[in-house]
């Protein structure tokens, strides 16, 4: 569901132009929080010293850059433009090709959600390009969603690149959430959980990162190559264990679990962190303020939901559920927007083609029928799971427009289908992708009627 031009709207939001008005809503919020504009307006170049929220780096040579993850292109182009061309050398690591290159800097394509060939390359060239450096070197690291595929270094010689594409595959498709996928990732990378800021020391390091992970764990974005690394091979392990994964990996990962031949990660108050430090440019949190901005513009009285944001997508749509209808009913006979960040977790029980925002508004719009209500959910870097589509929007009538068409929701729902699904009703959200990533948004919509 696209729309190209924007219709006239009422003074009051009314339920006919309900899933017009969400679209709406996630487009505003999309723009404010564009890359490049983040970038210029959170980073200043003055004096000589590059200035990111509190931090200070004093420039006295041009600083060697290493940008990876979705946003990897716009932010490497925005902070040239910041710094005026005064960049030594840089690395940019990206899942799509860059329109313009940059003088000094190399390019590659990395995978994603599967690493490649691409992925190891530029990891390689990172890892050079931070290497021998001195204390009086600097270098940046733009980092941002999707970088745990992107860039990608075996950790030992036995690994091949499918085995690592093996293991991501178990990973992305099993039921955990990012930040314990994560802990897995770190642990069987020889660039991941602060190693790439190791290997830089001990030259001065800042970290300009794009959260998509939970706004407490920034060393979890892309897996943490720059960043000391708080989680434990013992959790590792445990994880492992717990969710019977070892099963599912390829045979030179189970080989090194079973042999507990995996070296630790550096950790919090290592020495060779002291003259690092991290910015955080963009996060979930700057999206959902954003959304409840763009539903008040539109004359929604809207409140950010303060509920649980990570977990099963069915627990999630019953307790957004209960929040609306505390919402609707403080706001009596309003139009009333609940905005909600997070990611939902989804476990692939099919074949089809969809994501974990599709399906949980698959299963919402069951919910919701007869109603005059809209959800839409969407990720915020344009893509979800294996479909091309960002998310989906339903409203009252989607489950008996579907019925109609003798489509049954609950059987695409358990064939993972949830984008055949909405592509047939025309109720899928395509933005193409963003070169950015703050998790998902949720937006719920209550007419009062």
């Amino acid at each position: 569901m696209t729309t190209t031009a924007q219709t006239a709207l009422p003074t009051t939001p009314v339920y006919a132009q309900g899933k017009h008005l969400a679209e709406l809503i996630f487009l505003e919020t999309m723009a404010t929080i564009e890359v490049g504009h983040a970038m210029r307006a959170k980073l200043k170049f003055e004096g000589g010293a590059l200035v990111a929220g509190g931090i200070s780096y004093a420039l006295e040579r041009p600083p060697r850059v290493v940008a990876f993850g979705k946003a990897a292109n716009r932010m490497a182009t925005a902070l040239d433009e910041i710094l005026g061309g005064r960049v030594e050398a840089g690395v940019v690591v990206a899942p799509t090709e860059h329109p313009k290159t940059l003088p000094n800097f190399r390019y590659f394509r990395g995978g994603h959600p599967y690493p490649t060939t691409g992925s190891l390359e530029g990891a390689q060239a990172a890892l050079e390009l931070v290497s021998g450096l001195t204390p009086d070197d600097t270098v940046i690291f733009l980092v941002s969603g999707g970088g745990s595929a992107i860039l990608a270094q075996p950790l030992d010689a036995s690994i091949t690149l499918g085995d690592l594409v093996e293991l991501n595959r178990a990973l992305v498709t099993s039921s955990l959430p990012i930040e314990q996928i994560n802990v897995l990732r770190k642990h069987l990378s020889g660039i991941k959980g602060g190693r790439l800021a190791v290997r830089a020391h001990p030259a001065r390091q800042l970290t300009i990162y794009i959260s998509d992970v939970p706004d407490a764990l920034p060393s979890m974005v892309a897996s943490g190559p720059t960043l000391p690394d708080e989680s434990t091979l013992d959790q590792m392990y445990e994880l492992v264990e717990k969710h019977d994964l070892a099963r599912h990996f390829p045979a030179s990962i189970r080989s090194l679990l079973e042999r507990r031949a995996l070296p630790e990660t550096p950790k919090p108050g290592d020495a060779r962190f002291a003259n690092s430090h991290h910015f955080c440019l963009l996060a979930n949190r700057d999206a959902v303020e954003a959304a409840v901005a763009a539903a008040e513009k539109l004359g929604f009285t809207a409140k950010i939901d303060d509920g649980l944001w990570d977990a099963d997508y069915r627990e999630i749509v019953k307790g957004n559920l209960a929040s609306l209808d505390a919402l609707a009913q403080a706001h009596a006979g309003q139009a009333v927007c609940l905005v909600v960040g997070g990611e939902v977790t989804c476990p692939v029980t099919g074949l089809g083609m969809g994501g974990r925002n599709q399906a949980f508004v698959l299963h919402a719009a069951q919910q919701i029928t007869g109603t005059h209500r809209v959800v839409l959910s969407a990720g915020t870097d344009g893509r979800d799971g294996n479909s091309p589509a960002s998310g989906a929007i339903a409203d009252g009538q989607t489950v008996v427009r579907a019925r109609a068409l003798s489509i049954d929701p609950a059987a695409y729902l358990a064939e993972s289908d949830s984008y055949s699904f909405f592509r047939t009703l025309g109720d899928t959200l395509d933005i193409g992708f963003t070169d950015n990533n703050v998790r998902d948004l949720r937006i719920w919509l209550d007419f009062g009627g």
